[in-house]
């Protein structure tokens, strides 16, 4: 073979070493291990939001995962085994790698980090009135939610360690979450007697109700800018809805049947509601603009069994169905820099009643 023609085999060889170099440096750019597209199989026709679909739980009940300030980790709640109660858990998401932080007694719900530094975190736990897993509600009353009366809200380490207690209030402290700024946690509380929104400092200090209307008042969040709230509400209404809330509330619990949709401001006024329907519209979560609003509901099953995510404007229009799987999908949020979604789901089940979460690159 002459030197030319070497030269020749040479410079091709290059060149193709050369593209597939390039191919992978695309292929790790635009698929980074967050998102790295090995569930994509799991995405249907109709969910055009998602793609690089990446499951990150794959046994147990696993849900409420809520990102960190810079991304990179996840907080949320699980347990995998019958008569077992769910623990706080932090996960990096790239690594996959997965920490208990909560003390593992009791049963803890609702985590949360502490904008904007991710140096702490807030959960509601049972474990310093006893250790053991509480016994679940009375379903002869039919699908109802128990309100753990040793629930309070905690403060800690992300690590777990120097854990302080917010709430010394008797009866339900939960369901808290951090405004963006970290000015501000906002959580559900019965200490009026009812189910009310209220806020307070990170340091369990200067605590405000925001609801005063008898019913169900919870799972809120604040907007990206921290100028708005958006929870979930049931508010009955005639003898029989009103009779059977109190009822329940009696014995601590509630039936959510019923729950809608609303925003206000962050000092409590300017009240709107967003859905109107009869279903059960729960876990609302802001969009990056603040102008629309992802959610769960069951509006389309008229057996209630199936839950899908949902959009809408934050005026209650262009209403918008973002999930489409037979079974559950819920806790949606979006991370802090508007590139990823999480989210829990029924999908890819190693076993019935698994619930897993999965993380998607969100596209517009």
């Amino acid at each position: 073979m002459s030197q030319s023609k070497k030269r020749h085999y040479i410079i091709v060889i290059l060149i193709v070493i050369g593209f597939l170099a390039l191919l992978r440096w695309q292929a790790v750019t635009q698929n980074p291990k967050l998102v790295d597209g090995s569930a994509n199989e799991y995405i249907l026709p109709k969910e055009t939001h998602f793609k690089n679909l990446r499951q990150l739980t794959f046994s147990g009940e696993n849900a409420e995962a809520y990102f960190s300030s810079d991304n990179k980790k996840l907080i949320f709640q699980a347990h995998d085994g019958k008569g077992l109660c769910d623990q706080i858990y932090i996960m990096d998401i790239e690594s996959g790698e997965v920490e208990l932080v909560s003390t593992g007694d009791g049963v803890t719900t609702c985590a949360y980090f502490q904008y904007p530094g991710n140096e702490k975190i807030v959960y509601a736990s049972t474990h310093h009135v006893d250790k053991a897993c509480p016994s679940p509600p009375d379903y002869s009353l039919g699908y109802v939610w128990k309100l753990h009366e040793g629930f309070d809200i905690f403060r800690a380490n992300p690590d777990g360690s120097s854990l302080e207690q917010l709430t010394q209030e008797p009866g339900y402290d939960a369901e808290a979450t951090v405004a963006e700024d970290g000015s501000r946690i906002v959580y559900t509380s019965i200490v009026s007697g009812d189910l009310e929104v209220w806020t307070m400092n990170t340091d369990g200090s200067d605590k405000r109700m925001l609801t005063n209307k008898l019913g169900y008042d919870g799972g809120p969040f604040f907007s990206h800018n921290g100028k708005k709230i958006v929870w979930r509400a049931f508010y009955p209404e005639t003898e029989k809805e009103i009779s059977d809330y109190k009822g329940l509330i009696a014995v601590s619990m509630i039936r959510p049947m019923n729950l809608q949709v609303r925003v206000m401001n962050a000092d409590g006024t300017g009240k709107v509601q967003i859905t109107h329907n009869e279903a059960a519209n729960f876990a609302p979560f802001f969009f990056p603009s603040d102008e629309r609003i992802v959610f769960c509901s069951n509006k389309t099953d008229p057996k209630g069994r199936n839950f899908d995510l949902w959009a809408v404007n934050v005026d209650g229009s262009n209403m918008e169905q973002i999930t489409h799987f037979d079974g559950f999908d819920g806790f949606p949020m979006f991370s802090p820099n508007g590139k990823y979604f999480v989210f829990a789901s029924n999908r890819n089940q190693a076993k019935p009643g698994d619930t897993n979460i999965f993380i998607a690159e969100w596209v517009d």
